[in-house]
Formats: structure tokens, C-alpha cells, sequence
């Protein structure tokens, strides 16, 4: 019996569950209604000052640029104005008097609450409405809304609007359609009546809101297309980043598996070398040739991970600064004039530092080439203590600047290549309106010795 009991209340309690759609389109309908109108409705939010960024306003002198930041204060307060003026016009009695005053304050009140707090302003604007038809002069001949009161409410929902989000400018609509309906039932007037002026407002107020939700609309999207051009641009330097580590991480394999297999083959050679090797010896070169093989194989490897599907090895060894001449020849039949300074006693270098010198003035000079055409160029070489000094300038170009075929990032691969090095770099504009880049790249004596005792050996 409780099984049978259990399973016949399940189902009415399960249905009280579910809500059709409908209810459910009101409820949240109601939700929304009081979250925007409701919820904190006199919150205080004063109207910041207006940009001075724009195009026009940035070219103003300082003080007026400075009061051009409250225009959009003074809009508000002349149409408060405005609507107070409307109202005091047709008020009860002249112009001057005592009553004129007060339906003009009457109405003002709402406009200028829309620059503090502005949904608290759009209930006081319906408050006034029916409090200014008090003081209309015309009687019952503009009603729900008098002039004066028409005219501050047109301005109040239109300020509204825009300081708050669109949906809440419908709710606004809505209940200024609802209070015009029951203003006019109210009374027992006709709605479609001469007098009734809650067509009119509806119909305007319709207008002005529309055209402040495609205000509001165009915004949303500029600071949507903002964001993804930010992200756009992110996500493109970071690939950017991957390609260059990409291209010196093959650059270097290149370099590395030479070495190593230098190591492999003298390892393999030594025992021979030796009149009669004692079996340890011959051990301990069988795994050093062991290991270089296997290192061997696994920079294949990485390579195979890094490399491009159009990648293809080169054929001629990485170049090294000896090879720098003819880069300098080919620089020169482009058209660029190039002056090459060497300081210092010139020294066999680690060939990966002797490379990353190398792609560094190649890459300097093709942004030379793209961006100072006509110009001339300096490449300075140090060979200092404890490293090598690199100093590419060129002048100011002579000639138009064509649009650059380059993806515009040769810097980054620079400076990737010093920070792997713990080198130093700076680029930067000249004086004169050249480009400079300085570079140094630290290189250990006892690395330096080190190259030199392996290259006597060899």
C-alpha cells in the first residue's frame, strides 16, 4: 500500500513542477521588471563628464576642451529648461506668476534627476504627469499629459535610455503605455479622442527609444569588434612567437647534429689512434659514440615535431659571419648601401652564436630594405671580451616607402633569438629618422677556448 500511495503522488507533484511556457516567459517577464525598475531604483549614478578623445573635442584649446567634457549635462539641463518653460506657458494665470513657477519646477525636477539618479527620475516623471495637468490652462484638453509635462517625459525616457540598458527602456514604454491607457479610462475619455495626447507620446517615445537602442547597439558591437581585434591581434603575435621559435630551433638543430656528429665519429676513430687501447678505453668510447648516436636521434625527432610540411633541409651547412660578404653583396645589388666596421680581433666564435649574429644582421637589414628604401647602412661588429657587439643602422629613406610583402615581425625573431643567448638588444628609432639595433651576445672565454682546443684537435 505505501508503494502504491508513493506512486500515485508522484506524478501530480512532479506536474506542479513543471510550468508551462508561457508561465514561465511571464515570471521571468516580472523578474526582469523588477530587477530593472525596481531594484535599487534610486541608486545614485551621477553622469560622468563626456570624452574629450573624439576628433573634434581633441582639437579644442584647454579650457574649452575642459567644459566641452559637460555637454552632455548641459543638453539635459536645456531640455529641462525647455519643458519648464513649455509648462510655465501653459500654466494657470500669466507667465510671471507664482503658479507658473511652480509647473515649470514641476516638471524640471524629473530631468534633472536623470543626471543622478535616473530610474528613480522616470517614476518621477509619472508622478509629475498628473500633477502638472493641475496647472494646465487648457483643462482637460491635453490630457495625460499636459505640454509641459509631454515634453519633460519625452526627455526623461530619452536620457534614461541611454544611461541604461535597452530592455529597461522597453519597461519604460510599457509603463508609460500602461499609464496613458488608465489615465484615459480613468476619466472616461475616448483614447482615440482629440484631446488624448497618449497616442502621440507613445508613437514619439517609440521613435526615441529606437533610435537610442541602435545607438546602443552600434556601441556593443564597436567594443565587441575592439575586444576580438585585441584578441585577434594577441593570438597572432603569439603564433608569431611559435613560428620564429620554431625556425631557430630547426636553424639549430642543424647545428647541434653537426657537433654531435663530430663527437660520434671521433669517439669512433679514438681507439684507433692508439697503439694498443686498454679494453676500458675502448668501452668508454663505444658509449660515448653509444650516446651521441642516440642524441643524434632524438634532435631528428624534435625535428620532425617542429618542422613544417614545406619545411625542406637545406643543403649547404647554417651560415656563420664568415658568410656574412655575401650577404652583404646581395644586400647591395638590392640597392641598399652598406658599410661593414669590424673592431676588435676577429675569433672563431660557437657556431650557434656565430649563427644567431648572422640572422640578426640579415633580418635588420631587410627591414632596412622594406622600410628606408634608398638609404644607407652600417653594420658594426665588436669582437669584445667575453663577447660579440652587433650595431646595424641605417638612415632616413630617400625614396616612397612601398607597402612591406613582410609579415612585419622580423624584431620578435630577433629579440628571440638574443633572450635564448641571455644576450642584450635595443631598437629603436634615430635622430635623424633612421632605425638602430644594438645587440650583444655574451660569449664565456672558457667556451671560446673550449671551441678553439676541439678545432686544433680535430
Amino acid at each position: 500500500m505505501t508503494e502504491t500511495t508513493q506512486t500515485q503522488t508522484t506524478p501530480p507533484r512532479g506536474g506542479a513542477k513543471s510550468r508551462s511556457p508561457e508561465y514561465r516567459l511571464a515570471v521571468d517577464a516580472l523578474r526582469g521588471l523588477r530587477q530593472e525598475l525596481f531594484h535599487d531604483a534610486f541608486a545614485y549614478r551621477p553622469l560622468p563628464r563626456m570624452s574629450v578623445d573624439g576628433p573634434i573635442t581633441r582639437r579644442l584649446p584647454g579650457r574649452l576642451r575642459w567644459y566641452a567634457g559637460w555637454t552632455p549635462h548641459t543638453v539635459v539641463l536645456a531640455g529641462g529648461l525647455l519643458a519648464a518653460a513649455i509648462a510655465a506657458d501653459s500654466s494657470v494665470g500669466n507667465l510671471g506668476d507664482v503658479t507658473a513657477m511652480i509647473a515649470g519646477l514641476i516638471v524640471l525636477v524629473p530631468v534633472l534627476l536623470t543626471l543622478v539618479r535616473p530610474v528613480a527620475a522616470f517614476w518621477a516623471s509619472i508622478v509629475a504627469a498628473p500633477v502638472a495637468a493641475v496647472f494646465n490652462d487648457g483643462g482637460g484638453s491635453d490630457w495625460p499629459w499636459s505640454p509641459g509635462a509631454f515634453a519633460a517625459h519625452l526627455v526623461v525616457l530619452t536620457v534614461v535610455a541611454f544611461r541604461t540598458r535597452p530592455r529597461t527602456a522597453a519597461w519604460m514604454w510599457v509603463l508609460t503605455a500602461c499609464y496613458g491607457i488608465l489615465g484615459e479610462a480613468a476619466f472616461g475619455s475616448d483614447y482615440y479622442s482629440s484631446n488624448s495626447n497618449a497616442g502621440p507620446m507613445l508613437f514619439i517615445s517609440a521613435l526615441a527609444l529606437l533610435a537610442v537602442a541602435v545607438v546602443h547597439i552600434r556601441r556593443t558591437a564597436e567594443r565587441q569588434v575592439i575586444a576580438q581585434q585585441t584578441v585577434t591581434e594577441h593570438e597572432r603575435s603569439k603564433r608569431t612567437l611559435l613560428e620564429e621559435r620554431t625556425t631557430i630551433a630547426r636553424e639549430l638543430h642543424d647545428v647541434v647534429a653537426h657537433h654531435m656528429s663530430v663527437v660520434a665519429i671521433q669517439a669512433e676513430a679514438a681507439p684507433y689512434r692508439v697503439e694498443n687501447p686498454p679494453p676500458e678505453l675502448e668501452h668508454a668510447f663505444a658509449v660515448i659514440r653509444e650516446n651521441a648516436v642516440i642524441a643524434l636521434s632524438e634532435l631528428r625527432r624534435v625535428l620532425g615535431v617542429v618542422r613544417a610540411e614545406d619545411y625542406e633541409a637545406p643543403d649547404a651547412p647554417q651560415p656563420t659571419l664568415a658568410d656574412l660578404n655575401g650577404l652583404l653583396t646581395n644586400v647591395r645589388n638590392a640597392g641598399l648601401t652598406v658599410e661593414k666596421v669590424i673592431t676588435g680581433a676577429v675569433r672563431e666564435l660557437p657556431q650557434g652564436i656565430e649563427l644567431s649574429a648572422y640572422r640578426i644582421v640579415q633580418e635588420a637589414l631587410s627591414n632596412a630594405l622594406r622600410h628606408a628604401p634608398g638609404a644607407s647602412a652600417r653594420v658594426e661588429i665588436g669582437y669584445v671580451l667575453g663577447g660579440l657587439g652587433l650595431r646595424i643602422v641605417n638612415g632616413p629613406a630617400t625614396e616612397p616607402v612601398k607597402p612591406s610583402p613582410g609579415a612585419g615581425h622580423g624584431i620578435t625573431g630577433m629579440r628571440e633569438r638574443v633572450t635564448m643567448l641571455n644576450g642584450e638588444m635595443m631598437a629603436a628609432a634615430t635622430d635623424d629618422g633612421g632605425y638602430e639595433v644594438t645587440v650583444f651576445l655574451p660569449v664565456p672565454v672558457s667556451d671560446t677556448e673550449t671551441s678553439r682546443d676541439s678545432g686544433d684537435s680535430v
